[in-house]
């Protein structure tokens, strides 16, 4: 745990004699010069010039008689937090400035399950109109809490489960033959399409999952086949009923049906 703290105030701008004062100052404090040299693990030769930068900087603070005291925790991560913020605020409107604007989008790959889902999580959340979405369960469990979070939010979602689940959204189906489908495609797909405007489609093949590339893109032509592509899973769903199993649409069936076909 300490080796973590270390490295990420270190990550933050800290020195290493400041991350090892800070960390040991705040294991024990009010603390002198000679009491935070032995816990720390710096020279005396050297503690006094930490110390005097870190008052300079609001770090730590002089209480009288040469005791020191930290900056409450607390109160270091808010002005840390304020601080990059600012400082990528700063950033973004230069970066903008400084770059050349595109006629292309291009369409990225992305590795690593935790990364899918961290990029397929920020698209949901950033979401303000509709979310169209093909999930097997498996994806489903790290994602429908904030399909959900969405919704309650009035984002509209249109869901396919790729397999049996809840069937807790207003629009929302299941696909015909979604146990079969793993074996034909090889793994899970994944597909979610945010407000017309970005979409994260792939496979995780089975056994790979953490080298499958998963693409991500704004290419409007992109966004919108893909869309299209789950706007007709829907259509697969009312057309297996009807001449598949032989059965009539449900009055929720006929609900879906208006509402995509209303869709464009």
């Amino acid at each position: 745990m300490k080796m973590e703290t270390d490295c990420k105030l270190r990550d933050l701008g800290f020195s290493q004699y400041e991350t090892s004062c800070y960390l040991a100052l705040i294991a024990n404090h009010p603390a002198n010069g000679s009491q935070l040299s032995k816990a720390s693990g710096i020279a005396r030769s050297r503690i006094y010039d930490v110390l005097r930068n870190m008052t300079r900087k609001g770090l730590v603070q002089e209480v009288g008689n040469g005791q020191y005291v930290p900056i409450p925790p607390d109160e270091l991560i808010q002005r840390l937090r304020s601080q990059f913020e600012s400082d990528l605020a700063i950033l973004e409107d230069q970066l903008q400035e400084m770059a050349v604007e595109s006629m292309y989008e291009y369409v990225w790959a992305i590795q690593g399950y935790h990364y899918v889902m961290k990029r397929a999580t920020q698209m949901i959340k950033a979401a303000q109109h509709e979310l169209y979405v093909r999930l097997f369960p498996e994806t489903a469990i790290h994602l429908n809490k904030h399909l959900h979070d969405a919704a309650k939010r009035g984002v509209n979602i249109r869901y396919i489960a790729m397999g049996e689940m809840p069937l807790t959204f207003d629009i929302q189906v299941v696909h015909p033959n979604s146990s079969k489908l793993r074996e034909t495609i090889g793994g899970m797909s994944l597909d979610l399409v945010a407000d017309k405007i970005e979409a994260l489609v792939g496979i995780f093949e089975t056994g790979k999952e953490e080298h499958s590339p998963i693409n991500w893109t704004r290419n409007h032509w992109f966004v919108i086949a893909n869309r299209d592509s789950l706007r007709h899973d829907f259509y697969h769903y009312f057309l297996h009923k009807l001449y598949e199993q032989q059965q009539e649409l449900s009055e929720q069936d006929k609900k879906i049906y208006e509402v995509i076909k209303a869709e464009s």
